[in-house]
């Protein structure tokens, strides 16, 4: 069982999938919190924003030492910086998103958000592997 274990954490697409469903899980959780507490006086968008705030540090905390493991070693705040980037473009796209779920479809806000992170969620992959966190490789021959 540890060696199943090992191997699955040994995978960078599951090790996001981990981190992402914890911080999805609490990034709705307090998107939940937000629109049932305060959201009659923010919004369903003012609860989205909180929740994204609280959340995207978090998520690059726990995506930096655990899921793109290779980042540990690159400087933190242009990580961070970059990964504020990403999760601009996915909330850009959630505030687009929303709205024309609730307004246009008619979901409810709580469900709606919940279809929404579907999709930001690919987009963070993504952005994450590809940006937030990449390296430079090195090239056998630059390294003599």
């Amino acid at each position: 069982m540890k060696k199943l274990i090992a191997r699955l954490l040994a995978d960078e697409r599951i090790r996001f999938l981990i981190v992402g469903g914890i911080n999805t899980a609490l990034g709705y959780a307090l998107f939940v919190s937000f629109q049932l507490s305060i959201g009659h006086v923010i919004g369903y968008l003012g609860s989205l924003y909180l929740s994204y705030a609280i959340a995207i540090v978090v998520a690059f905390v726990l995506h930096r030492r655990f899921t793109f493991r290779k980042a540990r070693s690159g400087n933190a705040w242009i990580d961070f910086l970059r990964f504020i980037g990403v999760y601009v473009v996915s909330l850009a796209i959630n505030t687009a998103l929303l709205p024309l779920l609730v307004e246009v479809v008619r979901l409810d806000p709580l469900v709606a958000q919940a279809i929404s992170v579907v999709v930001t969620t690919l987009i963070s992959y993504f952005g994450h592997k590809f940006f937030s966190f990449r390296r430079r490789q090195l090239d056998p021959d630059d390294a003599t």
